[in-house]
C-alpha cells in the first residue's frame, strides 16, 4: 500500500516535452557511488511535426534537473536506452519539419559522460525507422525491432527488420527478422535473457492502423523468433508491458474502433493480461482496470506491484488521467495509487534503483478539442516523485 500522500512535487524539467513511443521517454542511469539519475532526450514540442533536441538529467540525490548538451539531431518517436558507465543511446526517430511521409532517421547518437556531449554514431542502421523498440540485452548490446518507415507514395509501412547495436564497436548487425511486421509495440527482456515483443500495429491506410494480438519471443543466442503459444485476448497498440514477479503484465491500449459486431467503441481498453514465460501462455486479469487507458506508463515497483500512471480514456482530443493505480500481482486486484498534481499522457516515467520511488515528468496535458490552440498539444514540464511503500 502507499503512504497517505505518495506523490511529491520536485522542480520542473528544463523543457516541456512528450514521448509517444514505448521506449523513447525517461531512462534510469546508474553509476557506482553516485545518486541515480533520470535522463530525458528529444521528444515532441507539441506541434504536429516538431521534434526537440533538448536533453536533461534529474539527480535523485539533490532532486534537481540539469540541462545537458543538445542532441546533434532533433528527433521524436525514437528510442532512448541507458547503457553502462553513464552512457545513453538514442536511435532513429523522426526529424522535425512536417514532411509527409515523415522524415525518418537511420542515425544514432551516444551521450558520453566524459565529454558531456552527444556524439553521432558513424555507422548507420540499414534504413530509417521510428516507433521501434530498443531492448538492452544481457551482453550489453541493444536489440532494435520493428517500427515504421516510409514506403513509395504518401504512405508508411511497418517493419519486421531487426538490428543489433554493439556499443563497444559502435557497429550494427542485421538479425533474423520478426515473424510479423509491427510498429508502436512493447518489448522487454525476460529473466532468461530472451526478448518478448507484444502487440503493436500495422498501417492499413494513410490515416488508420490495425492493432495486433500477435506476440513473439527472440532468443539472442540462437538468433531465432518463436511465436508465443497463445495470442493476446485483444489486439493492442499504445499499451504497456511490464515485467513483474517473473511474469509480464500488459495493460490497456487504444480504442478498438469498429467492433466485430459492427458497433463502434471510442474508449481505450480497460482490460489487462498476464504472460507466463514458462509456458508461453496468456491469461486475462479477472478484474479490469477502473477505466480504460492508453498512452500511459506502467512501472514495476517493490512487492510485485505495478504503478499505472496517466494515459487517456478516449480519442486523442482528450485530457490525461489524474488518478494513478496500483496492480497487486498476488491478488490480481487494482488499488489506489494516489492523485498526482498533473494529469498527463505520453509522459516519461521510471523507477529508481530502490524500487520504491518513481520519477514522472513531461507529457501531454490536453490535445484536440480540449486544447486552447487547435493543432497543438499542451505539454507540461512538471516533475513528481511517487513513493510506493509495498503491497
Amino acid at each position: 500500500m502507499t503512504s497517505p500522500n505518495p506523490w511529491k512535487s520536485v522542480p520542473d524539467a528544463p523543457v516541456a516535452s512528450s514521448w509517444s513511443g514505448r521506449t523513447d521517454g525517461a531512462v534510469l542511469v546508474t553509476e557506482t557511488g553516485k545518486p541515480d539519475r533520470v535522463v530525458i532526450a528529444g521528444g515532441s514540442d507539441g506541434t504536429a511535426a516538431g521534434a526537440r533536441a533538448d536533453t536533461a538529467s534529474y539527480d535523485s540525490g539533490t532532486e534537481t534537473w540539469t540541462a545537458l548538451a543538445k542532441l546533434t539531431t532533433a528527433r521524436r518517436a525514437h528510442s532512448t536506452t541507458a547503457l553502462t558507465g553513464g552512457q545513453v543511446l538514442v536511435i532513429g526517430g523522426i526529424a522535425g519539419g512536417g514532411q509527409f511521409p515523415a522524415a525518418g532517421l537511420p542515425t544514432a547518437e551516444l551521450y558520453n559522460p566524459a565529454s558531456s556531449k552527444w556524439e553521432p554514431v558513424v555507422n548507420q542502421m540499414a534504413g530509417p525507422r521510428w516507433g521501434h523498440s530498443a531492448v538492452l540485452l544481457s551482453n550489453g548490446k541493444v536489440l532494435v525491432t520493428g517500427g515504421s518507415t516510409t514506403r513509395t507514395g504518401n504512405s508508411e509501412q511497418a517493419l519486421n527488420r531487426v538490428e543489433l547495436f554493439d556499443p563497444v564497436e559502435k557497429t550494427w548487425t542485421t538479425k533474423k527478422p520478426m515473424l510479423d511486421a509491427r510498429t508502436g509495440h512493447a518489448a522487454l527482456r525476460l529473466p532468461n535473457g530472451h526478448v518478448l515483443v507484444v502487440g503493436g500495429a500495422v498501417p492499413i491506410r494513410q490515416d488508420q492502423e490495425a492493432a495486433l494480438a500477435y506476440c513473439e519471443v527472440y532468443n539472442p543466442d540462437a538468433d531465432t523468433w518463436t511465436a508465443t503459444t497463445g495470442v493476446l485476448g485483444e489486439p493492442r497498440a499504445q499499451h504497456q508491458a511490464t515485467l513483474v514477479g517473473g511474469k509480464v503484465l500488459v495493460t490497456g491500449g487504444t480504442a478498438p474502433g469498429m467492433r466485430p459486431d459492427g458497433g463502434f467503441d471510442p474508449f481505450s481498453r480497460a482490460t489487462a493480461e498476464l504472460f507466463d514465460p514458462t509456458g508461453g501462455t496468456w491469461t486475462p486479469v479477472a478484474q479490469p482496470m477502473p477505466g480504460g487507458r492508453a498512452a500511459h506508463r506502467a512501472i514495476a515497483v517493490s512487492g510485485n506491484t505495478v504503478l499505472i500512471i496517466g494515459g487517456t480514456g478516449g480519442a486523442r482530443g482528450d485530457t490525461g488521467y489524474a488518478k494513478a493505480l496500483l496492480f497487486n500481482l498476488a491478488t490480481g486486484a487494482w488499488g489506489d495509487g494516489g492523485i498526482p498534481e498533473q494529469a498527463r499522457w505520453d509522459l516519461g516515467a521510471v523507477a529508481l534503483a530502490d524500487g520504491k520511488r518513481v520519477v514522472v515528468t513531461g507529457g501531454v496535458v490536453r490535445a484536440g478539442l480540449t486544447a486552447a490552440t487547435p493543432g497543438t498539444a499542451e505539454l507540461t514540464a512538471v516533475t513528481e516523485v511517487c513513493t510506493v511503500d509495498g503491497p
